[in-house]
C-alpha cells in the first residue's frame, strides 16, 4: 500500500474562507436558521480577519425573552439540520 500525503495550500485555504462564495453560503445558512425561529430574530454576516462570520441575534424583546427561557439561539445553531 502506498502512503498518500496531502499538503494544504495555506494561502489558498485562507482565500477560500474569506471568499464571496463562502460568505453567500454562510449568510444563506444563517438566514435559513433565523427564519426557522420565527419573528424577532435577525442575522449579520461579515468578513473578519481570517474568515467569514455570521451571527443570529434577537431583535425584539419577545424574542429575547423566548431565547432566555428556551435557549432558542443555541438550539438553532447546535442542530445540523
Amino acid at each position: 500500500m502506498s502512503k498518500v500525503r496531502i499538503e494544504l495550500n495555506r494561502a489558498g485555504v485562507g482565500q477560500l474562507l474569506k471568499s464571496d462564495e463562502v460568505k453567500n453560503f454562510i449568510a444563506a445558512e444563517a438566514n435559513r436558521r433565523a427564519q426557522g425561529l420565527g419573528d424577532g430574530y435577525g442575522t449579520d454576516t461579515y468578513k473578519a480577519g481570517t474568515r467569514v462570520i455570521a451571527s443570529i441575534f434577537t431583535e425584539s424583546p419577545e424574542a429575547a425573552k423566548e431565547n432566555m427561557e428556551n435557549n432558542t439561539l443555541l438550539k438553532a445553531v447546535s442542530t445540523s439540520s
